[in-house]
């Protein structure tokens, strides 16, 4: 089915930005903030990850990815915090290591993965948020996830790019 190809590769495409920009960069390196007020690639690419997992679990009805990852990351954020509206202070207490950023960023792009897997034409249809005007469909909270998951993954490119 086209619209599976295609969200299939959107998202791939985000793994392949993800995986390219953490790569090879030490905690230090991931964590710098390129000024007081500019997010870290540590704090982009958790974000970006946490943003995914959260509307992903949310709509299989399933737990979010995160609740094995939560201590590992021992961040000074309340349980399932996504990064919203985050101090520049937040920001800076993301210090996350590569392996561990793209552990959890892996383990939610399979769950993707094997959810866009499972759906039909007609999916794409079914209203997942009431709260809106129109109501959101399945499509577009998918269409959703991928343009933030885009924008902060090209942000997290181009802090590395001020790096290295």
């Amino acid at each position: 089915m086209l619209a599976n190809t295609l969200l299939l590769d959107a998202f791939d495409r985000i793994k392949t930005v993800v995986h390219t920009t953490v790569d090879g960069l030490s905690t230090d390196q991931l964590s710098q903030l390129p000024n007081d007020s500019a997010n870290s690639i540590a704090w982009l690419v958790w974000h970006l990850t946490r943003i995914q997992d959260d509307h992903i679990a949310d709509l299989v009805h399933e737990d979010q990815i995160w609740k094995e990852w939560y201590k590992q990351f021992a961040l000074p954020f309340e349980e399932y915090e996504t990064g919203y509206g985050q101090t520049a202070e937040d920001v800076a207490s993301v210090q996350a290591s590569a392996e561990l950023l793209l552990g959890y960023y892996d383990a939610v792009h399979a769950a993707t993965i094997n959810y866009l897997s499972t759906l039909t034409e007609e999916a794409y249809q079914r209203i997942v948020d009431k709260n809106w005007d129109p109501p959101v469909t399945l499509a577009v909270r998918l269409i959703s996830v991928i343009s933030d998951d885009l924008q902060h993954a090209g942000q997290a490119a181009y802090v590395r790019g001020l790096l290295t």
